[in-house]
């Protein structure tokens, strides 16, 4: 299977509108109001609360522990309430623009804690070139994101520019390259300030931000105590790791329960020859499913 033959057994069309094209090119990001219904905003919003209420400070222990956050990753194994956001059009075509083939690379539930949430500027991947993107990031809106609990705040163009490393935010799994003049005068010498043209983003309950990964961003601190979950839905090439081996994690339940399309996104299929996947199975994992 490959990505456009995965989408069309979906029902998903792999164009984008023009605007979100032009926007997606010259911002690095585009926003979708009402993609989720309120209800459906209920609904995994609820499914969030009582994932957390399991895990509380273990939360989110398969890819990242955040202290004044709350998170859950691996979330396909652990409820099927979420499956429905495999199928976002807009998400899914602008993955398929930017990136080519495709697969999930996370998907990381996250609500900080009053007080809490602020990050430095930081991008989430390196570039070698231009053009070079490697993830696209879809935050996915539960409840309203206001100036008041914690809004992203992304640079508008700064996909093109050069990206900025930062140890805390990218867990130190890339190095930076060279950096040309230009660039060194973009970045500022304090990565926790505002920065010169920045945005910050808000929207209702449904909405969903569509982001090139390669564009300056953070989160910033969130001011009250109003509820603000979000899923970080992450696609990068196939030819990439990914953030979670979904493969590694594999449960009977989740592999049953998914399309083969939903299978090829999620690479949990077994290896076999000329079929693209470069990573054999966890040892703990490997057969169950023949």
């Amino acid at each position: 299977m490959y990505t456009r033959q995965a989408m069309r057994e979906l029902g998903i069309s792999d164009t984008l509108r023009p605007e979100q094209l032009r926007e997606l090119d010259e911002k690095g990001f585009f926003i979708v109001e009402d993609v989720l219904s309120p209800s459906e905003c209920r609904s995994m919003a609820k499914e969030f609360e009582r994932l957390h209420e399991l895990e509380r400070l273990t939360g989110g222990h398969e890819v990242h522990v955040e202290p004044g956050a709350r998170r859950v990753s691996n979330i396909f194994n652990k409820t099927s309430a979420f499956d429905p956001l495999l199928e976002l059009q807009p998400v899914l075509a602008t993955a398929h623009h930017l990136l080519g083939e495709i697969k999930v690379h996370g998907a990381n539930l996250r609500d900080p804690v009053q007080g809490f949430g602020h990050q430095q500027m930081h991008v989430d991947v390196p570039k070698h070139f231009d053009d070079d993107w490697w993830v696209a990031n879809a935050i996915i809106l539960f409840d309203d994101m206001t100036l008041d609990n914690g809004p992203t705040r992304v640079v508008p163009g700064s996909h093109k520019w050069a990206p900025i490393n930062v140890p805390v935010c990218n867990q130190g799994d890339w190095e930076p390259g060279p950096v040309s003049e230009e660039d060194r005068a973009r970045i500022p010498a304090d990565l926790d300030a505002p920065y010169p043209g920045e945005v910050l983003l808000t929207g209702r309950a449904g909405t969903v931000f569509i982001m090139n990964a390669s564009g300056w961003h953070s989160g910033t601190m969130k001011k009250n105590d109003a509820a603000r979950r979000v899923l970080h839905l992450t696609y990068t090439r196939r030819d990439l790791p990914q953030q979670l081996v979904q493969i590694d994690h594999l449960t009977p339940e989740l592999y049953a329960r998914m399309p083969p399309a939903h299978r090829f996104l999620l690479e949990i299929e077994p290896p076999r020859s000329a079929d693209g996947v470069v990573r054999q199975p966890s040892r703990e994992h490997a057969g169950w499913w023949n």
